[in-house]
């Protein structure tokens, strides 16, 4: 009986390389970059974001590498990887609801234009205090969690409260651990 793979709200579709359907395994060689790509979508307007996860032959599972949109509007996603050591890899990819960057959208419309201002940045405080939760111990952590507070803080300039929020330093720290939910994952494919 074939098994069949249920869709989640962020749909993983069309995952390639993909080789008969995933029942063999595509090529690479070690040390040289590959193109891994999938179709990744979500109902709505709310963001999205895509990695890769490498497993390699001993069973660790490598760091994900991040993926972006090829071109805006397709819906598809790509990322290069590269194995480092010979065998039998497998390689997944893991797709996500964005929120802190369905809310910076938000944000960046809404408070130029002084709609809802005082809700917005609440919803950005309460954001990143969940992003700073997941974030190990240490000034990253420690960095979202001033963010949050001062997109709370009503006695400071609205614009100064974003400003906080939107540094290049606590864009990092988001790449780095962002914060996801409504995570798929494709079924693992086989890479030789």
């Amino acid at each position: 009986m074939k098994s069949t793979r249920a869709i989640g709200r962020v749909p993983v579709r069309e995952v390639r390389p993909r080789v008969e359907c995933g029942s063999r395994p595509a090529k690479a060689v070690v040390g040289e970059a590959f193109q891994v790509t999938a179709t990744v979508f979500r109902e709505g307007q709310d963001a999205v974001a895509a990695n890769v996860l490498l497993k390699g032959p001993d069973g660790r599972r490598g760091p994900w590498t991040p993926m972006r949109e090829l071109a805006p509007g397709t819906d598809l996603w790509g990322a290069e990887v590269t194995p480092d050591a010979m065998g039998r890899w497998t390689y997944t990819v893991e797709a996500w609801s964005d929120p802190v960057t369905t809310w910076r959208r938000h944000a960046e419309i809404k408070i130029p234009a002084g709609i809802d201002t005082g809700l917005v940045l609440e919803e950005g405080g309460q954001l990143y205090e969940r992003a700073a939760a997941r974030v190990p111990k240490g000034p990253g952590r420690t960095l979202l969690r001033e963010a949050a507070k001062r997109l709370l803080d009503d006695s400071l300039p609205v614009a100064s409260r974003l400003a906080g929020a939107l540094t290049p330093e606590v864009d990092e720290v988001l790449a780095r651990y962002p914060l996801r939910e409504l995570l798929t994952a494709s079924q693992p494919l086989p890479l030789l």
